[in-house]
């Protein structure tokens, strides 16, 4: 992860999930919400840059409950996971099958610096965390070759999914620009959400 000059890219792992996304809305944050804009501008994007960590995950649920016959993505940073253990949980005790987690580890609080985490210092296992929390597709990477292999069998297990890649920091340009004003991207969002879904394959 952090110190594995073996590690994969964000930007690679990014890169290979765009490619199999079809017509998933995407829910990006932190790290994933600098890196998915250059990659990706579909409609069904949207980029939660809030000012607290944890976030993303219980919005990318309540959007997957108001609309069940989408499916959605959501990044989120271990940093940002450790902030709100108690999510997965209520993912698990949700119900929500249309729901996948992609958890994108490297062990650091990235935007503020690349600080080690806890976790990290802990060798705590998220995917039996997962598990643990009653989510029952749970896969790991930390190989690219691996992953880009595996991704659409991934996405098609019974949801929810829970799906750790082990990815190396960025430290350089980890910096976080803000995606722009939320209302007008909210209200386009909506528009995209809207659209009926096209069918699963």
């Amino acid at each position: 992860m952090a110190g594995d000059a073996d590690a994969m890219t964000l930007v690679d792992v990014l890169t290979v999930l765009r490619d199999a996304r079809a017509d998933r809305a995407m829910i990006t944050s932190m790290g994933s919400a600098r890196e998915w804009p250059r990659l990706s501008t579909h409609p069904l994007d949207f980029h939660y840059v809030p000012s607290t960590m944890g976030g993303a995950i219980p919005l990318a649920l309540g959007l997957a409950l108001a609309c069940p016959d989408r499916e959605f993505v959501v990044l989120s940073g271990d940093g940002s996971l450790l902030m709100n253990l108690g999510t997965l949980v209520t993912v698990a005790a949700s119900g929500a099958t249309n729901l996948t987690i992609v958890l994108l580890n490297n062990g650091v609080y990235e935007v503020t610096g690349v600080q080690a985490t806890a976790a990290a210092c802990a060798n705590v296992d998220f995917g039996r965390l997962a598990n643990d929390c009653g989510i029952r597709s749970v896969q790991a990477f930390d190989r690219i070759d691996m992953w880009r292999t595996e991704v659409g069998a991934v996405l098609a297990l019974a949801g929810p999914r829970f799906v750790e890649l082990r990815v190396a920091a960025v430290t350089d340009d980890y910096r976080l620009e803000s995606p722009g004003a939320v209302g007008p991207r909210l209200a386009a969002f909506r528009r995209a959400l809207a659209a009926p879904a096209a069918p699963s394959s």
